[in-house]
């Protein structure tokens, strides 16, 4: 396989979907490992395997029907294979394993016949003190926006997933990207205080705009450098409530198709209506009460 992502939005060719069968028991608040989960587990909300099937089996037909060639991991048992993202993620041709928290270290196996259609040369393993997830990574052409946590504090979070020595290492790798890196706020328990990743709070749709949240970011500056980049008249800002429910993961399968919760009726309205776009609008509110939606189910392999 020919890898191939320069962003986000390029049209879909191949990608790998989580898995959603056998997910084990509901995990326990020590267990969780992200604030919406925390708060999905305090409330007694944490949603049952039958409705995250029937809620993946949309997806991949959504895929399908705009031939996309979809790839899954194989089952592990018990255990929570649903977002796909932050196993691995593709910059150009290479394919970068993250160094997943440890709680997700066994996911890895399950992709062994995914990486075995890539060229070795073509995955880049890190240094094991190295921390990232794909979701924390959004490839846009030249720039590489990269979510992060500077915070003293570091280690500490469980929700702060790539640090700056992973930043530095993509420097390396990546020489002729402009590599912005974009600081998140952290909280391990309340998902309104905290971002888990770059893709809960920023995501670019279409050619040139972007779905942002404002008060994601610790330094404001570094929220006025996307919309200068993007300019603010191609920004749709979500509101504090609509990050919560997920708003910003949505997932591009060309830059004139996104896929999108069907819940998201202010935004969907927004993308049809202003900008254009076909909007495949399917259920994913249990999914997103483990603190991720549909961008973060996906690890894209090949776009045109």
């Amino acid at each position: 396989m020919k890898l191939n992502i320069k962003n986000e939005t390029g049209r879909l060719k191949s990608v790998v979907l989580g898995q959603p069968n056998s997910m084990g028991a509901v995990p326990t608040l020590e267990e969780s490992y992200d604030a919406k989960s925390y708060y999905t587990i305090e409330h007694n909300m944490y949603p049952k395997e039958a409705d995250i099937i029937n809620e993946m089996n949309a997806f991949e037909a959504v895929l399908k029907k705009y031939d996309v060639e979809v790839l899954r991991p194989e089952i592990i048992k018990d255990y929570n294979q649903v977002f796909a993202r932050d196993v691995a993620f593709v910059i150009d041709d290479k394919m970068i394993i993250s160094n997943v928290i440890a709680d997700r270290a066994d996911e890895q196996g399950a992709y062994k016949k995914v990486f075995e259609k890539v060229a070795w040369r073509k995955i880049i393993n890190l240094p094991e003190t190295a921390h990232i997830e794909g979701g924390d990574v959004i490839v846009w052409d030249d720039f590489l926006f990269i979510g992060t946590c500077f915070s003293e504090d570091y280690r500490s979070y469980k929700t702060a997933r790539t640090n700056e020595y992973a930043i530095e290492i993509l420097k390396e790798y990546f020489p002729k990207k402009r590599i912005i890196d974009l600081e998140l706020k952290k909280n391990d328990k309340v998902p309104y205080e905290g971002i888990l990743h770059l893709d809960c709070t920023f995501n670019p749709v279409g050619k040139d705009k972007c779905i942002i949240y404002k008060d994601g970011f610790v330094d404001e500056s570094d929220y006025n450098l996307i919309i200068d980049i993007f300019g603010e008249e191609n920004c749709f800002h979500v509101t504090a409530e609509e990050m919560f429910e997920m708003f910003p993961n949505i997932f591009s399968i060309s830059p004139e198709i996104v896929v999108s919760d069907k819940a998201f009726t202010r935004m969907n309205n927004h993308l049809r209506n202003e900008w254009g776009m076909a909007v495949e609008e399917i259920p994913y509110r249990e999914i997103s009460k483990m603190g991720g939606l549909l961008r973060c189910s996906t690890m894209p392999l090949v776009r045109e």
